[in-house]
């Protein structure tokens, strides 16, 4: 038997978590652009304001990967259910992309930013196993000796 009150809590603070990260990474590429065009900078010939749209379209598109995210955990709290397969999965997979970030943050920005996607990854799989889905009724324990 699952707390209740503990999952939802976990689910919404995710949520939360995970909508702050979206505007962090969203106003962090805006600004790598805002540079990039800035300094009229030149990678292996590329034009620089096709290098800031970029930057801008990379920070959109995963802010709004992190929105769907914390909408799904929002969403889990809502409804107090475990989320199906394909929220599921989603979840999972932002999970993996935040111990991947975690793992290029010690090396790139240090361990203050791997301990912040840490506990980003700890909230996501947090809520995950916390919302287990039920067994089903129909199937028995395996150690049940009913069943032998």
């Amino acid at each position: 038997m699952r707390n209740r009150t503990l999952s939802r809590a976990t689910a919404a603070t995710t949520a939360v978590a995970l909508v702050l990260e979206a505007i962090g990474i969203a106003f962090l590429n805006w600004f790598l652009g805002e540079v990039v065009d800035k300094q009229d900078m030149s990678l292996a010939g590329l034009d620089p304001h096709a290098m800031t749209l970029a930057a801008w379209a990379a920070g959109a598109v995963f802010a709004l990967y992190l929105l769907l995210c914390a909408f799904l955990c929002a969403r889990t709290a809502w409804r107090d259910r475990p989320p199906r397969t394909l929220p599921r999965i989603i979840l999972i997979t932002c999970a993996v992309v935040h111990g991947l970030l975690g793992a290029f943050a010690i090396s790139l920005v240090g361990w203050p930013a791997f301990a912040l996607m840490m506990a980003v990854l700890a909230l996501i799989v947090l809520s995950l196993v916390l919302y287990d889905p039920a067994p089903d009724p129909k199937q028995k324990p395996a150690g049940d000796p009913r069943t032998a």
